[in-house]
């Protein structure tokens, strides 16, 4: 993905956080109009236009969450998080704090942090129904980006799950996220590895005024799993097929750089080349099983498997599906 690329907006998320509006009696060309956009929107839109429609919306609803929780939150309840969670100490402090910050403000959903199997979970548990899929990404934009910022590194997401039903664009979840994501699920939640509790947080004032001037677009791009030197990895793989993919102290020689420093650099990110390449199967094996009548058999000998047992079992840990269940719905979506 070109840089230009990844700082855009699906048009459909868009969509979505018009419909907030809508459901509040409120027409949207207005609030479209004031940030320069037009009234119909078919195409992706900059993370720096869609970051100015949020704000937007939120100051026309006086609610940053679009309506979406128990209560509203009023403006200028994300400042409010932000200096709140400040000087905690480490990233575990920090994430309880938000999290108790937030059920207050917002009732409903409530979220807590459950620590098991090396896994820190964020769960969130609504008292009704299931909110729509939208709600729960508002509300991961919001806790993640803010935390990766306090910590300095993108915090990688090992799993994501929704409670609600898989929206029609599902497509377009799965890539914003870049983890496996599963919809349907008893709670929803948003899974990574539990040693990154213990990141310290060193951020000043002066550094959290300047984040929230550019924010939300700026955690809308800037923490992305697809951003940095990571990126570039991506791009690289994503040129050859997966059997001929590159040993790791190979694909550091051909980037100009020792293994280790490869290494470390990745790790910054909190990106790992195992990951990354588990990634890009992921997204090579949903796309053929989307667009091609491929055998699953085959499809495996292309993404580098040994045997499509191995694939079956990669699959399903990335959707929680077989490769052919998820081929049957596709198809029946399609319809």
């Amino acid at each position: 993905m070109t840089e230009t690329g990844r700082r855009m907006i699906s048009p459909f998320f868009v969509e979505e956080a018009i419909d907030c509006l809508k459901r509040q009696g409120k027409a949207p060309g207005p609030v479209l109009a004031a940030v320069g956009l037009p009234g119909r929107i078919d195409a992706p839109i900059s993370a720096e236009s869609y970051g100015a429609l949020w704000l937007a919306i939120a100051a026309e609803m006086d609610d940053e969450f679009f309506g979406m929780g128990g209560r509203p939150m009023h403006s200028g309840s994300f400042t409010l998080l932000c200096h709140c969670i400040l000087h905690a100490r480490t990233l575990d402090q920090a994430l309880r704090r938000a999290l108790r910050f937030l059920n207050v403000m917002l009732e409903d959903p409530q979220g807590h942090l459950e620590i098991s199997d090396g896994l820190a979970q964020i769960v969130l548990r609504d008292l009704a129904e299931a909110r729509s899929a939208f709600a729960y990404r508002t509300y991961w934009i919001l806790l993640h980006g803010i935390t990766c910022w306090l910590v300095g590194r993108r915090i990688p997401l090992r799993m994501v799950d929704f409670r609600c039903a898989e929206p029609d664009h599902g497509a377009d979840y799965r890539h914003f996220f870049g983890a496996p994501v599963r919809f349907l699920q008893p709670v929803s939640r948003l899974a990574f590895d539990a040693s990154v509790l213990k990141l310290p947080v060193a951020r000043s004032e002066q550094a959290l005024k300047q984040f929230l001037r550019n924010a939300p677009a700026n955690i809308l791009v800037r923490y992305r799993y697809d951003a940095g030197l990571a990126a570039s990895v991506r791009k690289r793989l994503r040129q050859v097929p997966p059997p001929s993919w590159s040993a790791f102290d190979d694909l550091a020689a051909q980037m100009r750089m020792s293994p280790s420093t490869l290494r470390h650099r990745l790790h910054a990110e909190g990106q790992n080349y195992a990951a990354i390449r588990d990634e890009i199967r992921r997204d090579l094996a949903i796309e053929m099983l989307q667009t091609t009548t491929l055998g699953v058999g085959e499809i495996a000998t292309r993404l580098g498997f040994s045997e499509p047992s191995a694939f079956h079992r990669a699959f399903r840990k990335w959707t929680a599906k077989s490769p052919a269940a998820f081929r049957r719905e596709t198809m029946a979506k399609s319809r």
